[in-house]
């Protein structure tokens, strides 16, 4: 694992031990730090045990410093976007540590910098086909483990809280909150869609959603080993690469439709292109944890009072000054409802029965989901890619001829 890797796990983790001990969950915050550092004395992993020792040098200054930050007492919306803005800056980082390692394998030198793992994640089809190997053979892929447990992780966070990986932590989504806001500033019209175009659009994301889907199932079982085994596989995240760095005219005029999608609407991308997001919004309907309206307790029920301020917050359009409970798949869990609410106890993120999360749980929940699980799966073994370099170096001289 490498060191950005190690130190956004890390770090993750640690604010959510923080996180768990300063809203009084003090048995959760002693358990999740003994496990990551059972999980860290095991891995014998030196990026490990440095990242251990800026994360607990940095949240004793942030507590010192910023108290309301190490404790989690912000606003819903100053959290996430705490959230997203780290996240994304990670991922900034390891696409640079990924270029760096590449262009050295492509001039013929060993890189002294290794390859982030979590780059995988951009694997999506790949990481399909090896929870498909995993489920029907028994094989554990070790070319680019990363991708299994990535898409893993990120199934996992929809099926326990709607789309908080779209709303919290997918750097895509705050790309497209910058390029929606630059547009804001040009043209200030909403310039949404009618309703009767709207919903085909929105449909958009689930075909592509079928059509990696079909490729994944159509994938006869005992031609996987052979797949996972091959050239291509072996160098996927490299022709991944290669497509968005040397994009051909179809391709940029793909990209510009995509860039002007997410800028002409709000959540443009999220909404009408995204696989992702259409496989979550899916899983997002037997997710436990669903925005709630409390009728006993909203304005407009117990004060007879003209209120939507919640539905003018939701950047998905939802309306949901209109509904008891928010199952609509376009929900990314932002809480932005929530905190424009007046009345505090009229809106809240909770299951049927009554749990409620708070912003603050919500953080915790998705963090341990998206760290504790890849530190599990890098001691385990099951996440450096065990392709050799001088390998991968035969092959990326060789990447143009390499096909499926």
């Amino acid at each position: 694992m490498s060191f950005i890797e190690s130190l956004t796990l890390i770090l993750a983790l640690t604010y959510s031990a923080s996180l768990l001990f300063f809203s009084g969950q003090k048995w959760g915050a002693l358990t999740t730090v003994l496990v990551v550092m059972a999980a860290v004395i095991t891995s014998l992993s030196w990026p490990l045990f440095i990242a251990v020792g800026i994360s607990a040098a940095g949240l004793f200054l942030l507590a010192k410093t910023k108290p309301e930050i190490a404790k989690g007492e912000l606003r819903a919306n100053a959290l996430r976007e705490m959230i997203q803005h780290i996240l994304a800056l990670s991922m900034l980082l390891v696409a640079v540590q990924f270029s760096i390692n590449t262009a050295m394998l492509k001039a013929g030198i060993t890189p002294w910098l290794m390859r982030p793992d979590v780059g995988d994640a951009f694997l999506p089809i790949a990481g399909g086909i090896e929870i498909k190997a995993i489920l029907t053979l028994g094989l554990w892929d070790q070319t680019h483990p990363a991708a299994a447990v990535m898409l893993s992780v990120v199934l996992l966070t929809g099926l326990l809280c709607k789309r908080a990986f779209c709303g919290w932590a997918c750097p895509l989504g705050i790309a497209g909150e910058y390029l929606y806001k630059l547009r804001k500033r040009i043209i200030k019209d909403d310039l949404l869609p009618p309703a009767w175009l709207d919903w085909p659009l929105r449909m958009l994301k689930y075909l592509l959603l079928a059509a990696l889907l079909y490729i994944i199932i159509s994938m006869p079982a005992q031609s996987i080993p052979h797949y996972l085994n091959g050239n291509y596989h072996k160098i996927a995240d490299l022709k991944m690469a290669l497509f968005f760095i040397t994009p051909g005219l179809i391709t940029l005029a793909c990209f510009a439709f995509i860039l002007g999608l997410a800028a002409w609407r709000r959540q443009g991308f999220c909404r009408y292109i995204c696989p992702y997001g259409a496989l979550l919004g899916l899983l997002s309907f037997m997710s436990p944890f669903k925005i709630r309206r409390s009728t006993q307790h909203c304005l407009i029920e117990s004060k007879g009072m003209n209120c939507d301020k919640c539905t003018r917050a939701c950047p998905a359009n939802i309306s949901v000054h209109t509904q008891k409970n928010i199952r609509s798949d376009e929900c990314q869990a932002c809480m932005r409802c929530v905190s424009a609410c007046p009345k505090k106890e009229a809106l809240h993120f909770s299951t049927r029965n009554g749990i409620k999360l708070s912003a603050r749980g919500l953080t915790v929940m998705l963090l341990l989901i998206m760290f504790l699980i890849p530190l599990g799966a890098y001691v385990s073994g099951f996440w450096v890619s065990n392709t050799p370099t001088d390998i991968r170096m035969y092959l990326i001289q060789h990447l143009n001829s390499i096909g499926h």
